[in-house]
């Protein structure tokens, strides 16, 4: 009796060619947009080859902090992260009933669940920086209008992606809730919502994690916190204060990601 062949496996295909075409269109389409003459942005390489060292210079100043400055920034840091807290808060509290609302397995009716959508959309759609200036304009300087700015950048980003998570999810135990007669009031509260708390918890924490980098900004429109110092100490070209501000955030941010992380691993 003869013996079989070994099987072999096919050669592998050559996609060394496709592979350099597209990083080829991929570096002439970069090109292509620092043309100006055809509608790209104007990058004016000169003018970065000659001021480079202005740059280089300033970095320097940041990168020596003067940490005798760093007991003026305890206040406007607490400030911040009030503001922090108090937005994520507050965003926690609403994004529940709106979520469950813009959700397609939680509210059947067409019409509300587009208008909750549409509403949630237009939110997103404004900058942080623009709710910032204009409610200055209007309230005043202060954390007032960064707590606002922060309420409404963590009410759009929490209900448009758990609703979006709900949505794509399948629900078996929902539709058999609602075939055994159930109202949907009731199972949103007993069924949808004790699923959904994990997914609110993973993006709670990540707004709390955001919002400290987020009022850091805000404070350069007059949004109170560490911003507002940030901005003061750079108008005075104090760039070592800048870099004791920046070291402190950079501190908070990643003290804030650790306990984020720990608690996420407990709640999800």
């Amino acid at each position: 009796m003869s013996e079989r062949a070994p099987l072999q496996l096919p050669p592998r295909p050559n996609t060394r060619l496709r592979t350099a075409l597209i990083v080829l269109a991929f570096a002439a389409f970069t090109i292509a947009t620092c043309i100006p003459a055809i509608g790209g942005v104007d990058i004016d390489f000169a003018a970065i080859a000659k001021n480079w060292r202005n740059g280089a210079e300033k970095l320097g100043q940041i990168l020596q902090p003067d940490l005798a400055f760093l007991p003026r920034t305890i206040e406007p840091m607490l400030e911040t992260l009030q503001m922090a807290l108090i937005g994520a808060v507050a965003s926690a509290i609403i994004s529940v009933p709106l979520t469950l609302w813009a959700a397609r397995p939680t509210n059947p009716n067409q019409l509300t669940r587009g208008l909750v959508r549409t509403a949630v959309n237009v939110i997103r759609s404004v900058p942080d920086l623009v709710y910032a200036t204009v409610l200055v304009a209007v309230i005043g300087v202060g954390a007032l209008p960064g707590v606002i700015t922060l309420f409404l950048f963590n009410l759009g980003i929490v209900v448009k992606l758990v609703s979006e998570a709900i949505d794509s999810a399948d629900h078996p135990y929902l539709e058999a809730s609602l075939a055994a007669g159930g109202t949907q009031a009731q199972i949103n509260r007993l069924i949808a919502l004790p699923q959904s708390w994990p997914l609110f918890a993973n993006q709670w924490l990540y707004a709390l994690e955001l919002n400290v980098r987020i009022s850091a900004i805000l404070g350069i429109v007059g949004a109170g916190g560490i911003g507002r110092l940030l901005n003061e100490r750079r108008a005075f070209y104090a760039y070592d204060d800048v870099g004791t501000i920046i070291l402190e955030i950079l501190v908070v941010v990643i003290l804030i990601e650790v306990c984020s992380n720990f608690l996420r691993r407990r709640l999800v």
